[in-house]
């Protein structure tokens, strides 16, 4: 999403992803090109960071005639805030679920009524805990958890990298019961949660608290809240628009995200303090999205005749909140599409641009 993610892929020694620079019309202006090997197999870009970033250049790459990625393999592999009821900093991530914790009606806090724990409300709601009634189709998206085990198999025997920063920062969190993975003093692992999506860069308890609980609202009680990020519902969207017009391979995304620092302070510190100062593991959280991903770049490469070629089957619900790849999703109001995939010829229509 931004050049130190995309920079901790190069000079490494599995593969090359830089002998072949090609420049995509509608890329990023500051990331023009896509990178890949001398043999085409493994590829890699940049989408610049934010939701409207991450969307554009997804869409331009969907829609470039230089790929044919009907069977690529998608692998997500960004920095996040990390949770530290769920996850400690340095920590690798594979989600299931992507929410859009910000996509709500929003009252300033200080202007909130008296009974409401939250100035965010969802959209077509009238208190915080209520389902959203009006659904805009990208508050959640739900990849193929039989092809996230299987990343978490490929990553399960890795020694993830650490930092003295990292470990003075746990201890601080050590007073907080409910932080106790958090201060592990393990260290970071890898980890099965889900990710939240929100173009505010925010901090705080009361914050990571409400977003925590949107997470549960929204995926029906299923999701857990554990990275917060500023992109992967814009490009989950963007593939499932390609996808229902036969471009890409949705059940094919894998979402993998390093935690570079905490959602919240630690007891005693201030939320201002706390955003505003140092990032605990910024360095390891980036050399780690390596040390993981490329385990799973290479499983797939080296079993790619035997079970990727043709996919992994997914036993679990794949798509947006619409159901628009069909089927019927296990959070929300059901699909619109009355279980069936949404047409990409459905309301086509002739019409003179002047």
């Amino acid at each position: 999403m931004f050049a130190p993610e995309g920079e901790v892929w190069q000079s490494i020694p599995e593969f090359n992803i830089l002998a072949q620079n090609i420049t995509v019309p509608g890329f990023s202006p500051l990331f023009p090109s896509a990178h890949c090997t001398s043999e085409g197999t493994i590829c890699q870009l940049v989408t610049g960071e934010a939701e409207i970033n991450a969307a554009s250049t997804i869409s331009a790459l969907a829609h470039s005639p230089l790929f044919d990625l009907t069977k690529t393999y998608f692998l997500i592999a960004g920095i996040a805030g990390v949770n530290p009821k769920v996850a400690t900093v340095g920590s690798v991530t594979f989600a299931r679920y992507a929410i859009q914790v910000a996509l709500q009606y929003e009252i300033d806090a200080r202007e909130k009524p008296d009974n409401f724990s939250t100035g965010y409300i969802p959209q077509g709601s009238f208190a915080p805990d209520q389902y959203p009634l009006s659904i805009y189709g990208t508050e959640v998206f739900e990849v193929n958890d039989a092809l996230r085990q299987v990343a978490l198999g490929f990553t399960s025997n890795v020694t993830l990298n650490d930092s003295t920063t990292a470990q003075e920062t746990r201890a601080l969190y050590a007073t907080t019961p409910s932080f106790a993975p958090g201060a592990n003093p393990a260290g970071p692992s890898i980890i099965a949660c889900d990710t939240s999506t929100s173009d505010v860069y925010f901090s705080g308890d009361l914050l990571g608290e409400t977003f925590e609980n949107t997470t549960k609202l929204f995926t029906n009680g299923t999701g857990v809240y554990c990275t917060t990020q500023q992109e992967d519902n814009a490009t989950l969207e963007a593939l499932l628009r390609a996808s229902i017009g036969g471009l890409v391979d949705f059940s094919r995304i894998i979402i993998m995200r390093s935690g570079s620092n905490f959602d919240r302070p630690y007891a005693g510190q201030s939320a201002v303090d706390h955003l505003f100062g140092p990032s605990a593991a910024f360095e390891p959280s980036l050399v780690n999205l390596y040390i993981a991903g490329v385990k799973v770049v290479e499983g797939i490469i080296e079993g790619w005749a035997e079970r990727f070629e043709e996919g992994v089957k997914a036993m679990n619900y794949v798509g947006d909140i619409f159901g628009s790849l069909g089927g019927q999703p296990d959070f929300g109001p059901g699909s619109v599409f009355g279980g069936q995939a949404a047409s990409r010829k459905r309301g086509l229509k002739r019409v003179a641009w002047k």
